[in-house]
């Protein structure tokens, strides 16, 4: 089996780095952090930009208008451009006061999935996968989550994948493109020495899942579930992980209540894998039926 192993790509740490992504069209890497609510665009030039949400936000997704994004929060869905944030979709009559929206992938139809979980554990792991169609609104399309987290679809746009962290087991559904209904729940494999978190697919269909508490990813065939290889990473808790580049990957870190050299800090990774197909969001600024 391949052994890989991640190296620091910056010195900077955060406390719940997660949801990042590379826009092939603007050349900006995103990622948020996600309890005190900031998203972070890295330019090609270098730069670097925060946003503020002033709330805990799980996740930003790339929209369809180059440079947008749907970033995924505590009391809602905001459409982000450049110097403009506006509440596009108000989730406080679904999320109950103690649950956050978590991680969130566009399909290939440019519908956006997202889940929400709770912010304190008191209150228990519970909380729903929401799917938002611009054109019908929201709904729930997969109920009694514990925590919801990694998602991807595979190339022929006929399987979806799912990982309910504290259920320890990614999932695989039935994918109907046309109304992006998921069906047919079964476990693809489950997970052991850790938790699984965010993940990514690759061009060949293999999926690249961060196992928190693992200190590492696992690739694993999304046929069959086997370990193909596994990417070690100097971070107690490995949170997600996408493409950057045809071959390779930035993984994001945890460094909440750690101590490591390395906790919190993103890394990054060249694999023997193709970069699997981005998704856009197809939701504008235009506020959204509930």
């Amino acid at each position: 089996m391949k052994h890989y192993k991640a190296v620091p790509f910056s010195d900077s740490r955060y406390a719940l780095a997660e949801s990042p992504f590379s826009d092939s069209r603007t050349g900006i890497i995103s990622y948020v952090d996600i309890t005190p609510g900031r998203f972070y665009r890295l330019f090609p030039n270098g730069e670097t930009r925060c946003l503020e949400l002033g709330q805990p936000v799980g996740a930003a997704v790339p929209a369809a208008e180059p440079g947008a994004y749907v970033l995924a929060a505590a009391d809602g869905l905001y459409y982000f451009t450049d110097g403009s944030v506006k509440r596009i979709a108000d989730l406080t009559g679904r999320y109950r006061p103690w649950q956050r929206s978590n991680d969130a992938k566009a399909d290939p139809a440019g519908r956006l999935f997202f889940g929400s979980s709770s912010m304190d554990s008191a209150f228990g792991n519970n909380g729903d996968l929401y799917r938002l169609d611009p054109a019908s609104g929201i709904r729930v399309v997969q109920e009694n989550t514990k925590i919801s987290n990694g998602m991807a679809w595979d190339r022929a746009a006929q399987r979806f994948f799912f990982s309910d962290s504290l259920e320890y087991a990614v999932f695989v559904y039935d994918y109907d493109l046309a109304t992006g209904d998921i069906t047919n729940r079964r476990v693809l494999f489950p997970v052991s020495d850790g938790v699984p978190d965010g993940m990514c697919i690759d061009a060949n269909d293999d999926l690249w899942l961060a196992v928190w508490g693992g200190r590492r990813l696992e690739k694993r065939s999304s046929g069959t579930g086997e370990l193909l290889a596994v990417v070690d990473v100097d971070a107690e808790h490995v949170s997600s992980c996408c493409f950057i580049d045809e071959n390779t990957l930035l993984i994001t870190s945890s460094g909440d209540g750690l101590s490591g050299a390395h906790d919190g800090k993103l890394f990054t990774c060249r694999v023997e894998a193709p970069a699997g197909e981005t998704h856009y969001c197809g939701a504008s600024a235009r506020e959204v039926s509930l």
